[in-house]
């Protein structure tokens, strides 16, 4: 399953002193994740659900942490060939987008020089 495959993938959360830890403590997803072998996947992992129950809960919950992710691909989406993706090699693909994510940082940097 892909929710699976992108959980593992996730890289090891740094941040305190101490050895890394493997995953992170907590995952925030909509009402499109709420499935029972999702969430016994992260239950295995140790990391603590707060995905929003279909039929249940609203997303205004999720909607502070959910904002940082849509706010991201908002400013991807600004560069028009990020929008649709045309490149067929994925090298070229990455390298756009790593460009355009400096381009980012370069921008959100400017006010404070």
């Amino acid at each position: 399953m892909v929710f699976d495959e992108l959980v593992d993938a996730l890289p090891a959360v740094g941040g305190k002193r101490g050895r890394r830890r493997r995953w992170p403590e907590k995952l925030h997803a909509d009402k499109g994740y709420d499935y029972p072998r999702g969430r016994a996947h992260l239950k295995r992992r140790g990391i603590q659900d707060r995905i929003a129950r279909k039929g249940i809960e609203r997303n205004d919950r999720l909607g502070r942490h959910r904002w940082v992710v849509e706010r991201t691909h908002a400013w991807l989406a600004a560069f028009g060939k990020l929008r649709t993706r045309f490149e067929r090699r994925i090298d070229v693909h990455v390298a756009l987008l790593s460009l355009a994510c400096c381009v980012i940082c370069i921008r959100n940097l400017l006010p404070f020089c």
